[in-house]
């Protein structure tokens, strides 16, 4: 691997795992991942299909926003990320069991 290959492996951070999540893999073969926040589409798109061996179709990319959460008295903030669902290409899948 070349420095720019690790530098792609560090933009996932990790597979989001939820019903939601579930429903669209298996109804659009989309799958979702929570990224570095200065992440674009091409960096997730080369990530993807370097770390687990696919071809990506499309990507899409939000950012999510913190929610306001009360700590006993004072108001805390938890932080802003940034999600992206991966579309593959027909015939490819990702396995994270095996991953």
């Amino acid at each position: 691997m070349n420095m720019n290959q690790y530098q792609l492996a560090g933009v996932l951070e990790s597979p989001i795992m939820s019903e939601k999540s579930t429903n669209v893999a298996e109804m659009y073969n989309q799958f979702v991942f929570k990224v570095q926040k200065q992440a674009t589409k091409k960096q997730v798109k080369g990530a993807v299909e370097i770390m687990f061996g696919v071809e990506v179709d499309s990507v899409q990319v939000l950012n999510v926003k913190g929610k306001q959460k009360k700590f006993g008295k004072s108001l805390g903030q938890r932080s802003d990320w940034k999600k992206a669902y991966v579309k593959l290409k027909p015939g490819h899948d990702i396995e994270f069991s095996a991953a």
